[in-house]
């Protein structure tokens, strides 16, 4: 069978390769023929339809390294899927064939040092599609037909578009740092960058019950986009001293920098909750956390995510997350370099897809 045939739900015969997004180093993206090995028996073959492009996949490709995780060898992008699967684990685990999924990128691992058993987000060991941080590296999925353990599907009900379920592991990145500030119902909400986590981020604050949501960006895009999700009020993330006037129980840093995150400690209530889901560079950071101190405000990390991905989809089938906003521009897997350099301006996009199937149009 051609690598470019759809296969139907139920095939016996697979293809033995397909078009795949893999980064050689900094600056070389391909789109190359990858081989589809045999599936192991606990691995569902899953025909990828949607992939949205992380800021991770962004910097593997301008950079070579995503923070500390550095390319020692060809990789696979993308962890951010949806799909069918087209042949479902010989072992009897997971969906069937034919069934439409979402996917838990995430392995947990072990390690010597201790962390709490019900956050398995926090071990050590733990791997993620689409990473360099361990060698081998742990391919993603970027790939027309990709083998995957049956544990990280998620079967999607019906009305969930697959072109919208290609959000649901940044959503659940979202939810899991809304998550960490406890009930939100009836507080006032600030969001520090409103790229697509930002973004996604108000959306989880506004079905979760805040009362008035403020949304900060540098610029206009971002900002239109977390209006369209449910900010009540947006602020240029140049202007300081109105950030710090919100003075919001809750305040979510998505922004990745040190500036967003000493506004969202200047724009913080006394005694307020500041979630840190922006990765900052590795060291030092000139920050005030002197206020942090007199204020009593609580600093909380947030970490990629665990079984809220369960939650986005209920909230998605029930059509009480509203997100598809976020999504900008798609583009077919062929013109993927395009899409990259699309998903890397800021200023013009949310999030970015790729279509696997034949069926992207560029917007």
């Amino acid at each position: 069978m051609p690598a470019n045939t759809p296969v139907q739900p139920g095939a016996h015969m697979l293809p033995g390769s397909g078009p795949a997004v893999v980064a050689h180093a900094a600056g070389d993206l391909r789109v190359d023929v990858v081989p589809l090995a045999r599936p192991a028996d606990d691995q569902a073959v899953v025909e990828v339809l949607y992939g949205g492009i992380c800021g991770s996949d962004l910097h593997y490709w301008l950079h070579g390294a995503a923070g500390e995780s550095i390319l020692k060898a060809p990789l696979v992008l993308g962890h951010e899927i949806s799909g069918v699967v087209v042949r479902a684990a010989a072992n009897g685990e997971g969906p069937r064939s034919g069934t439409a999924v979402a996917v838990h990128p995430a392995t947990p691992g072990p390690g010597a040092a201790r962390y709490p058993v019900d956050r398995p987000n926090l071990s050590p060991g733990c791997t993620y599609l689409g990473s360099a941080a361990r060698y081998p590296h742990t391919d993603g999925a970027f790939s027309r037909y990709v083998n995957l353990p049956a544990r990280m599907l998620r079967a999607l009900p019906e009305g969930i578009d697959l072109r919208t379920a290609a959000l649901v592991e940044p959503a659940s990145v979202a939810w899991h740092a809304v998550s960490r500030a406890g009930d939100v119902a009836g507080k006032t909400a600030l969001v520090i960058g409103s790229g697509p986590i930002g973004a996604l981020a108000v959306a989880v604050l506004k079905r979760a019950g805040a009362a008035h949501i403020t949304a900060v960006d540098l610029h206009p895009k971002p900002l239109e986009i977390a209006r369209a999700v449910g900010a009540d009020q947006v602020i240029n993330a140049a202007d300081t001293e109105a950030i710090a006037a919100v003075e919001a129980d809750v305040v979510i840093e998505s922004s990745g920098n040190h500036h967003g995150l000493a506004s969202a400690i200047r724009g913080a209530v006394r005694g307020g909750t500041v979630v840190m889901v922006g990765l900052l560079p590795t060291g030092m950071q000139p920050l005030p956390i002197s206020l942090a101190i007199t204020r009593e405000l609580d600093l909380k990390g947030s970490f990629r995510f665990n079984d809220e991905i369960d939650q986005v989809i209920a909230a998605l089938a029930d059509r009480s997350l509203h997100i598809s906003p976020v999504i900008t521009h798609q583009y077919p897997v062929e013109d993927a370099l395009h899409a990259f350099e699309m998903a890397k301006d800021s200023t013009s996009s949310g999030k970015v897809l790729l279509s696997f199937a034949g069926n992207g149009e560029q917007r």
